[in-house]
């Protein structure tokens, strides 16, 4: 069978591009936990490859023949919410089928169909771990997967009652228990029936250590997608790999779902003699970012999170003052894989940066009655001074009533700009973002094909738009000098040229009179066009 990308479930080795799971994570130090009769944690974002790992961990520990090692998914729990009685039998059930599977031994379901059936569910989990530990020839070892799936007093009940035995390790109780989900357990934010908040760092105060799962390195990531030149002699153009690492910095599902969509979704390339070039890859991209896939849903469905919405309506306004953001809420929103800490506050992919601002602004996008042809001149370009003059008189007209809509207000003029071009984009064009927090300002590469024929196969005009913000109490004069230097770099940077500055005026002082205006300016040898809004 030939190999191909994964994009969802665990690796097949035989089946599918891959890199050995041992390799990405410090095999030495968890080997040494597990032989130190630790209990700790392992997290990663979603769809990083954590059940691979787990399950390799899994096979080796059962080839060295020292200790006997079961891996468990728990996820199934989380249907009894925060009901404990419903949902620790759930999990023990889960965990005695792991060991069945796992290690051929139906003992421990046998008991809890028999006696473990009648133990109260405040201590089954307790209970059953005891029973399987004091019957094995060897030590045990349990990975349980999506910790973090279950809620409340479910939750609370399992690490507590995994404390509960923990002195009796490893005679009577696990030798070593691995956590694993996507957040740290420090994070774990539980409200008990009775509205009484834990933190999982009290209720699970045996934890060792915290280890999180990283990224491909950027070797690792072309060096999985040469598995396939290697395996069917296809080859990459070069310039792709600087691409692929800038879009998702070694994110595992991006990595793998922008090989699938370029070697199979693609179907010219199906043709392994034809090499595969930077616009099969830009296109792929594109497919990628409209898909909506599994994994892009999820991602989109926590910047309904207060604490996720905190930091990344910073990050979308760029302004390191609009708001105050926690030490904890920083960490966990990069704990869920959205941002990079260093060496600034950001996104952690371009391909993030271009599905959250397009996810925000998809009502709006549909619902504006926007055609680029109204913008297109005969040589087939993007009037920019149109479609800019065209953006002012909108904003004037719906600013206000818009930006209310979005959840995200306080990004709200860059947010429906970015919506308003989008919107005229969707037509055969590329909108391309760059932001990051305290940066105090969002660089827009706008590319649009001059010969549809040929789209971006044949020449294309490339556009800068710079967007700043005005705020009461600073002049125009003191912002335009720094942001004139900032839009001719971008623009040299991108080879984009044309240049345009938006200043959106924040002071509500302002009539639409003074807010709305236009002029030119030069940077250097660059002329820019710059725009009040």
């Amino acid at each position: 069978m030939n190999k191909f990308f994964n994009t969802s479930g665990p690796i097949k080795p035989e089946n599918h591009y891959n890199l050995p799971p041992l390799h990405r994570i410090d095999w030495e130090e968890i080997a040494h936990l597990i032989r130190s009769e630790r209990y700790f944690v392992l997290h990663a974002p979603r769809q990083t490859g954590k059940t691979s790992t787990l399950l390799a961990i899994m096979a080796d520990l059962n080839r060295e023949s020292q200790f006997a090692c079961a891996y468990a998914n728990i996820e199934g729990a989380q249907a009894a919410r925060g009901d404990a009685t419903q949902g620790i039998p759930a999990v023990c059930s889960a965990i005695a089928r792991a060991i069945e599977i796992h290690l051929a031994d139906a003992r421990i379901k046998t008991w809890l169909a028999g006696e473990g059936r009648g133990v109260v569910a405040q201590d089954q989990l307790t209970a059953m771990l005891e029973h399987w530990a004091q019957i094995s020839p060897k030590p045990v070892v349990l990975l349980l997967d999506e910790v973090d799936a279950l809620i409340g007093d479910t939750l609370i009940s399992l690490l507590r009652q995994i404390r509960a035995g923990y002195n009796q390790r490893p005679a009577a109780f696990p030798h070593s228990i691995i956590l694993c989900g996507v957040r740290d357990v420090r994070d774990y934010r539980m409200r008990t029936a009775d509205q009484e908040i834990i933190t999982g760092g009290s209720a699970f105060n045996i934890k060792a250590k915290s280890l999180r799962m990283g990224n491909f390195t950027e070797d690792e990531t072309r060096a999985l997608w040469q598995q396939h030149t290697e395996a069917t002699g296809q080859t990459f153009a070069p310039e792709i790999f600087s691409q692929l690492w800038l879009d998702t910095h070694g994110q595992p599902w991006l990595v793998n779902a922008l090989g699938y969509e370029v070697t199979w979704e693609n179907r010219a390339a199906r043709d392994r003699s034809r090499p595969i070039v930077l616009e099969d890859y830009h296109a792929g991209r594109e497919r990628l970012i409209l898909s909506r896939a599994t994994h892009l849903d999820q991602l989109t469905d926590k910047l309904k999170e207060p604490r996720v919405r905190q930091v990344v309506a910073a990050l979308l306004s760029t302004e390191q003052t609009e708001l105050q953001m926690s030490e904890d809420d920083l960490q966990y929103v990069a704990d869920l894989g959205l941002i990079t800490r260093k060496p600034d506050i950001h996104l952690s992919n371009r391909i993030y940066q271009e599905i959250i601002p397009r996810e925000l602004t998809a009502v709006t996008q549909d619902t504006m009655i926007q055609k680029s042809v109204w913008y297109l001149n005969p040589q087939h370009r993007l009037d920019m001074d149109k479609l800019l003059a065209a953006f002012q008189q909108f904003f004037r007209e719906n600013g206000e009533s818009w930006v209310e809509r979005f959840d995200y207000r306080e990004a709200g003029p860059q947010l429906l700009i970015q919506a308003f071009l989008q919107r005229i984009l969707n037509g055969g064009g590329r909108l391309s973002r760059e932001y990051a927090l305290g940066r105090r300002r969002t660089d827009l590469f706008l590319e649009w094909p001059l010969n549809e024929a040929q789209g971006f196969f044949g020449p294309v005009q490339r556009v800068v738009i710079e967007l700043k913000l005005l705020h009461a109490g600073r002049t125009l004069k003191s912002l335009l000098p720094e942001s004139l230097a900032q839009t001719a770099d971008y623009a040299d940077k991108t080879g984009a040229e044309e240049a345009h500055l938006v200043i959106f005026h924040r002071d509500a002082a302002l009539s639409w009179e003074q807010r709305l205006w236009r002029r030119e300016e030069h940077q250097g040898s660059r002329t820019i066009r710059v725009w009040g809004c």
